[in-house]
């Protein structure tokens, strides 16, 4: 229940020939108070329901709890959401021992790329990969919960 987890920018594209998976995601938010969280997705074929606590200072840990729940009722939660679904297309990387999940945003955050990687330790040693850019960890405006209210495409 503990997710321990790194974000960066994404500099190029060339992590898609490394990809093994890509899926498209659908998400809203019930609640994106910074202290808890209440996410809807719609990932593939499969729905759920997530609920994120607050990080800590250095924003790589957080209480995560998520669940699975019924296409249908993904979708009519979505209904409820707040105003700012977020739309994009996820592709996972292997690099050495751990897998990248880089986000491609489409609709109002196209043009933001960022990559995650979650960790068994917030200092476990990971590889770099050369598109690997900017840590944003802990940068609350990277958070998809405020990507909703705020996003990439009204950024100066």
């Amino acid at each position: 229940m503990l997710e321990i987890e790194r974000k960066f920018l994404v500099h190029s594209l060339d992590f898609l020939d490394e990809a093994s998976n890509s899926m498209h995601i659908v998400q809203g938010f019930l609640n994106t108070h910074p202290e808890r969280t209440v996410r809807i997705r719609i990932k593939g074929e499969k729905g759920f329901i997530t609920v994120k606590g607050i990080s800590n200072s250095s924003g790589t840990s957080r209480v995560e709890w998520e669940k699975e729940i019924a296409v249908e009722e993904a979708e009519m939660l979505l209904k409820l959401c707040e105003p700012g679904i977020i739309a994009k297309i996820r592709h996972e990387v292997t690099v050495g021992n751990h897998i990248f999940e880089i986000d491609v945003f489409e609709g109002d955050n196209k043009g933001l790329v960022v990559a995650e990687i979650e960790l068994g330790s917030e200092n476990e040693f990971f590889e770099r990969p050369k598109w690997l850019g900017k840590e944003v960890t802990g940068n609350i405006k990277y958070y998809n919960s405020q990507l909703s209210k705020n996003p990439f495409k009204l950024w100066e």
